[in-house]
């Protein structure tokens, strides 16, 4: 049995402000939110809005019910986006958990659909779902002798 070396990268915290700038600059992430007291997963496409995660998504999927149903608090979820290389194991991870809700002013509605497209279009995908994010946290992985910079 060959035996593999120990990674020589380095692991390093983002602040919240970095890890929601990195989050902000790719378009797909994963939205983590509870489906019948199970955690259920679903890639998303989305946009970074006033410090939001702004999704598009259809009247019907479990997500948009319980966004419409929570209280003004909103109901919890995470969301998960990243970069990394699978070859070099270098890049970054965000997960930021917060409350979301249902989008229902109409001009504000009208504004989200003009700045994001669904990539994958279904018959009615005319909801948007706003996440405030609460808990922000990041990684970046750097190669162990690597200074940091601000870039993604």
């Amino acid at each position: 049995m060959t035996r593999k070396h120990a990674p020589t990268n380095r692991r390093i915290e983002l602040d919240p402000a970095e890890a929601l700038r990195l989050l902000g600059s790719v378009p797909l992430g994963r939205v983590v939110f509870t489906r019948q007291a199970l955690p259920t997963v679903r890639p998303v496409n989305h946009v970074l809005d006033s410090g939001d995660i702004v999704i598009r998504t259809h009247e019907g999927v479990a997500l948009t019910a319980r966004a419409e149903e929570a209280d003004d608090t909103g109901v919890v979820v995470a969301y998960e986006a990243d970069a990394i290389d699978p070859d070099t194991h270098l890049g970054w991870s965000v997960v930021v958990t917060g409350y979301a809700h249902l989008v229902t002013d109409p001009a504000e509605l009208a504004r989200i659909r003009d700045l994001l497209q669904p990539w994958a279009p279904v018959e009615g995908m005319d909801q948007a779902v706003r996440i405030r994010p609460e808990v922000v946290a990041g990684v970046r992985l750097t190669e162990a002798g690597a200074t940091t910079t601000s870039s993604s």
